[in-house]
């Protein structure tokens, strides 16, 4: 019998293109648009609307947390629809940014389903590492894969423009440059491997304060060169099979809804060919989502495809648009492995994937300060005063989305073990015992709560100066470890979050008078998500080594680099300010609530977020661009990072003294001191400011050398684009360089430059023509620099 399914066979058939695999035979003959075209209205109206949390219909049960399926793979995070009848298979969509997050265990089965904790995203872009990076990804992709998964909601690029926001350990950067090329690294590699990514959260998703309500006020320029950059790099570099929408409103509208963002800059300027798709219960308006290029809701609700089908009827949405969205939906499940009926195995290589992050996790952390060469830990040194809770209840990574549910997690006191030292064993009993104890005290959280943000703390125990004294007397160094946890659904605070806590502070005042009183080093490790304030307590320490949160190798990783197994290269991808009120959004984050809704801000039970609106008066100025532009000193600035060698830059060579389409600028990087390590390479302009003011210098390029032996020497060429000498000119609606002369600067931080050239611009250039988009609703002031 001829089946309709097998009635479909196409004479052509389009699929997205990302440089996979040549078309298989299910897919040649697919055909998107008979298909399409043979679907029913409510049928189309069912695909571009996700099943929802789905539950086993016979257990009547509802999702335990939002972004919850137990059908195909459960604990991923949705499913999209299917119709057997015509060939169309569901796809799996699970989160998230550090590694696949499905539930481990599941009902009448005895065997498990553990996921890979790998470090998280702000370690990854610490590395400043591209190939590390693809690496990561092609592990992750391959347990995605494994697991029967199709689409990872991952990689996130929001910017880092407020140290406090809850997410800020699922981003990349405060730079664009960085958060872009990071992610089309993370991209590529989860692709590879035949599945699919969903760059988020498009765009602006900078806080989690009112995420789902607030309305975010921005100057075109802002959003083009900041908060959109990072994004189009990764659309160009990797093209992502999906985007996801945010959940914020930008001037004035829901992002779902914004034709000019997912169409007019997306598609149209930026050539993305896959499909666009809601964070879970982002928007409103299901009609104008489909008119935007929003082409599926998700977790999706009934309501949602009945609105969809009324609006067609009405003739509010055409039936062009809605197969637009299908067509985009079903290009998309065509690489699917679900579609392409292949047999995972649920066995990834754990093992495999194991050696990746801990080895990633050790070139993402950043050594801050190294007095007298207190690391690495000397061969002489074994015992060690471990001290601080995280010490013995490492953080592997944040909360929300980005949770991963790992086999194990390996703390500092199992890994410093593992390295051969010894760990006083009294402190170690007194630690455990306080832990145990407090952790008991502590209330017990729903799955919803643990979900978004409800970050339990336990006061660090208390050592007092006679304690502090047979410390001290008893080891040969302090450890102290500083830990900060975050997640996704509230925002950190600045008492006891961003500044350390008094009894932290006790801790490290103690500590450090008694080993310091013996002759004897302190040495401090973060195990944060993101930025906290350090100027005020780093002459405590002797060394200060930011570990971040590094994944569920965590304690290995971090006694690598302690022990001098590694030598660290990561570099800051994010500015350490002095204090919390040096930072230029301090007085505008997260913006004010409403006294009255805003009319496309309805009060949302998702939550429970109130309508807010946040003004973003820093303009352009975000992080290393109003610190190094308004010369206001840092604790540590964007690109920095210690290593235990050292290196020289020289011969900066320009291939012209003049701009003509393009320059190249080649370096030579030597390793001077007496250990193997590698550098990151950092290239900034500074443009002449006729038309348009200018941050004082902007990142355009970067690259990390190879590792070079002590005396070795590695020449680095970067190529400078047109796009690279321009700014957004919002009155043009162009990217626009000034006549001029710009500045080559390439150095070892974005305060560290080693060698500077110059060349001139004879003439205006229009790198990049683009249209008029996102305009703000009203006008307010933006941060500018005096001339």
């Amino acid at each position: 019998m001829t089946t309709l399914k097998n009635a479909l066979i196409a004479t052509s058939v389009a699929v997205l293109s990302i440089g996979i695999a040549p078309l298989t035979k299910a897919q040649q003959i697919f055909d998107v648009k008979k298909v399409v075209s043979a679907m029913t209205l409510e049928e189309k109206a069912s695909l571009v609307v996700g099943k929802g949390m789905q539950m086993d219909p016979s257990a009547k049960q509802i999702a335990p947390v939002v972004g919850y399926t137990d059908q195909l793979v459960p604990g991923a995070a949705g499913i999209s629809a299917s119709f057997p009848k015509y060939g169309i298979t569901p796809m799996v969509l699970a989160d998230g940014p550090a590694g696949l997050r499905i539930e481990p265990k599941r009902k009448n089965d005895k065997a498990t389903y553990y996921c890979t904790a790998f470090p998280v995203a702000t370690v990854l872009a610490s590395s400043w590492d591209i190939d590390l990076v693809k690496r990561v990804g092609m592990a992750m992709g391959n347990e995605v894969h494994e697991y029967g998964a199709d689409i990872l909601l991952a990689p996130a690029l929001n910017i880092h423009r407020n140290p406090l926001c809850g997410r800020n350990f699922e981003y990349y950067s405060e730079d664009p440059v960085v958060a872009g090329n990071i992610a089309a690294a993370m991209v590529n590699g989860v692709q590879s491997q035949g599945v699919g990514t969903s760059i988020k959260h498009f765009a602006a998703n900078n806080q989690e304060t009112n995420r789902n309500t607030v309305n975010n006020l921005m100057s075109e320029r802002a959003i083009r060169e900041i908060y959109l950059e990072g994004f189009r790099i990764a659309v160009q570099k990797s093209q992502p099979w999906t985007v996801m929408s945010s959940y914020n409103l930008i001037n004035g509208t829901y992002t779902s809804e914004r034709y000019d963002l997912l169409t007019t800059i997306l598609r149209d300027e930026w050539g993305f060919k896959g499909f666009v798709m809601t964070d879970w219960f982002g928007g409103l308006d299901p009609v104008a989502q489909m008119k935007a290029g929003n082409d599926m809701i998700m977790p999706g609700m009934p309501k949602q495809s009945t609105a969809i089908i009324e609006a067609v009827k009405a003739g509010k949405l055409s039936m062009q648009e809605l197969d637009r969205n299908c067509e985009r939906i079903l290009n998309v499940m065509l690489l699917s492995p679900h579609f392409q009926n292949y047999k995972f195995s649920n066995h990834p290589d754990l093992n495999a994937h194991a050696l990746v992050t801990r080895q990633a996790a050790t070139d993402g952390m950043v050594l801050l300060k190294n007095e007298k060469e207190t690391l690495p830990i000397a061969g002489s040194i074994k015992k060690i005063a471990l001290l601080g809770n995280t010490s013995y209840a490492i953080i592997k990574g944040g909360t929300g989305s980005g949770n991963v549910n790992a086999a194990y997690s390996v703390d500092l006191l199992q890994g410093l073990d593992n390295a051969g030292y010894k760990i006083s064993p009294s402190l170690k009993e007194n630690y455990l015992n306080y832990l145990k104890a407090e952790k008991a005290k502590l209330p017990k959280l729903s799955a919803n709560d643990m979900m978004f943000g409800h970050i339990t703390h336990i006061d660090e125990m208390p050592v007092n100066q006679a304690k502090a004294s047979v410390l001290a007397a008893e080891n040969d160094i302090a450890l102290i470890t500083i830990g900060r946890n975050s997640g996704e659904g509230i925002d950190r605070k600045v008492d006891g979050d961003f500044n350390l806590t008094k009894k932290e502070m006790s801790l490290l005042t103690e500590i450090s008078a008694a080993f310091h009183a013996k002759g004897k080093k302190v040495i401090v490790v973060l195990n944060i998500g993101g930025v906290i304030e350090v100027a005020s307590w780093r002459n405590l320490a002797d060394a200060i080594l930011l570990a971040w949160q590094p994944g569920q190798e965590a304690g290995n990783s971090i006694a690598d680099v302690l022990s001098g197994k590694v030598n660290p290269s990561g570099k800051l991808t994010s500015t350490f300010p002095m204090l919390y009120k040096d930072v230029p959004s301090a007085k505008s984050f997260p913006g004010i609530e409403l006294p009255n809704p805003h009319p496309k801000a309805a009060v949302s039970d998702f939550l429970s977020a109130k309508p807010a609106e946040s003004t973003y008066d820093d303009g352009i100025y975000v992080g290393y661009r109003y610190y190094n532009t308004f010369k206001v000193p840092v604790a540590y600035e964007f690109g920095y990072g210690l290593s235990y060698t050292t290196f020289s830059y020289s011969y900066l060579t320009l291939s012209s003294n003049t701009f003509n389409n393009s320059i190249t600028a080649t370096v030579t990087i030597k390793n001077t001191g007496n250990v193997a390590g590698r550098e990151v390479v950092q290239l900034y302009l500074s443009a002449p400011s006729s038309s348009l003011d200018k941050p004082n210098e902007e990142l355009k390029s970067f690259t990390k050398t190879s590792m070079l032996k002590p005396g070795e020497t590695q020449q680095i060429t970067f190529t400078i684009s047109p796009r690279d000498l321009a700014s957004f000119n919002t009155a043009a609606s162009s990217w626009i360089a000034d006549a001029g002369t710009y500045a080559v600067k390439i150095g070892a931080s974005s305060r560290d430059f080693r060698q500077t050239a110059t060349f001139s611009l004879p003439t205006e250039i229009v790198a990049e023509k683009a249209h008029k988009a996102l305009a703000p609703s009203r006008i307010f002031n933006e941060l500018k620099p005096q001339k």
